[in-house]
């Protein structure tokens, strides 16, 4: 029985990893016996998702999704397994060398990766000019909004530790205002909010809509990994956990 929990903000990062079996509110299973969790923006939220894998058996943690990029190098899809993770208050965290080297092997010969830091910002970076800052003081590769928390959670319960995120918006793009807005707290995207929004501020529509191409390429990617076999840990019991830094 597999063993690993992923930890996703959003239940449409979910798809890529294919159908899942209801569990519960958020909470669902893959046939394999993946528990997988859409925990909400943020990184209160994905704590309180780390604790319900946790307490339904799960013994070691992903968090998994999309990210954005600091380093302008870094293309949509491109998918990000840091080495560290940095959390908003500065905070480092490691990943598992074992796993996250397994895992890069299987994927790295036909996808782009990163293995660069990975920064949580509490609030979303949404300019290049925000984006440009945050890697100037961190040297962060790229950003997220929860997975500090997973690996803060994995850490003090000494459970292995991985993220996995593919780059949506680049260095270079505007993140619309209206997009976050449409997010609901329980992980899924209102349409109505997002056409609302649209409505208030028409000229983000073309930025939408290039977010929009970037999410497909970051779609692609996640998907690749969920194929690779290697998304799991071999064994929970031969990687050290997540420490601090």
């Amino acid at each position: 029985m597999n063993e690993l929990g992923i930890v996703a903000a959003l239940a449409l990062e979910l798809r890529p990893l294919g159908r899942a079996l209801p569990r519960g509110p958020n909470f669902a299973s893959l046939a394999d016996g993946t528990l997988l969790v859409a925990s909400g923006i943020g990184p209160d939220a994905a704590a309180v998702g780390a604790r319900r894998l946790a307490e339904a058996g799960a013994r070691a943690l992903m968090s998994w999704g999309t990210a954005g990029g600091l380093d302008a190098t870094l293309e949509a899809g491109t998918i990000c397994l840091p080495s560290e993770v940095v959390s908003p208050e500065g905070a480092v965290f490691l990943t598992a060398a074992e796993w996250r080297t397994q895992l890069r092997a299987a994927i790295a010969a036909s996808h782009p990766v990163c293995d660069g830091r990975l920064l949580t910002c509490r609030e979303a970076l949404a300019s290049p000019a925000e984006k440009t800052s945050a890697h100037r003081r961190t040297a962060a590769a790229a950003v997220d909004m929860e997975s500090s928390a997973v690996a803060e959670f994995a850490a003090a319960h000494r459970l292995p530790f991985l993220a996995v995120r593919a780059i949506v918006d680049t260095a270079g793009d505007v993140v619309p205002t209206g997009l976050l807005a449409a997010v609901a707290e329980a992980g899924h995207v209102s349409i109505g909010r997002l056409l609302g929004a649209l409505a208030r501020a028409p000229a983000e529509l073309p930025a939408l809509l290039r977010l929009m191409r970037r999410y497909r390429a970051a779609s692609r990617g996640l998907a690749l990994v969920a194929r690779s076999g290697a998304l799991a840990p071999r064994d929970a019991r031969e990687f050290c956990h997540a420490d601090r830094a």
